[in-house]
């Protein structure tokens, strides 16, 4: 299978620098894979967050979550979920989904304390009409602190 370039994880790369999409994870579900990555928002310049309307602060992170079929071309899907920290605090995440071109992602801020473990609860559901979970822990860091 030949790997091709997804232009949403081209573009979020750009936007936050080579050593933070090097971070990016990958889950295999069936015949579709999700790529996802948290990110501080200040890594985001005033000119983009501006233009995905994220808030740029010390304490907000952003989730990209994109799913790519076996070819590697990212697809609609349905993407849902929250976030708890250790105390089983909840917050809802408001998934938008972003699509430009032929790169399909999904963007939720995150707001979070430092130092703060939380656990990112995400429900897609493919094309295929299957529902997957996709679950990881991420420490959260206040930046410029």
């Amino acid at each position: 299978m030949s790997r091709r370039w997804n232009p949403a994880w081209v573009i979020l790369a750009l936007w936050l620098g080579a050593a933070y999409a090097a971070a990016e994870q990958m889950q295999p579900m069936g015949d579709y894979q999700a790529h996802y990555s948290v990110v501080p928002t200040l890594f985001l310049t005033p000119e983009i967050a501006a233009r995905y309307q994220v808030v740029r602060a010390r304490d907000r992170a952003l989730l990209n979550v994109s799913v790519l079929d076996a070819d590697g071309t990212a697809v609609a899907a349905q993407v849902s979920g929250v976030v708890r920290n250790l105390l089983g605090q909840e917050q809802a995440l408001a998934l938008r989904q972003v699509v430009e071109g032929e790169a399909v992602y999904h963007l939720a801020e995150v707001e979070h304390g430092d130092r703060e473990v939380l656990r990112f609860l995400i429900d897609i559901l493919t094309p295929d009409g299957a529902r997957h979970r996709l679950e990881f822990t991420q420490k959260m860091y206040w930046e410029g602190r």
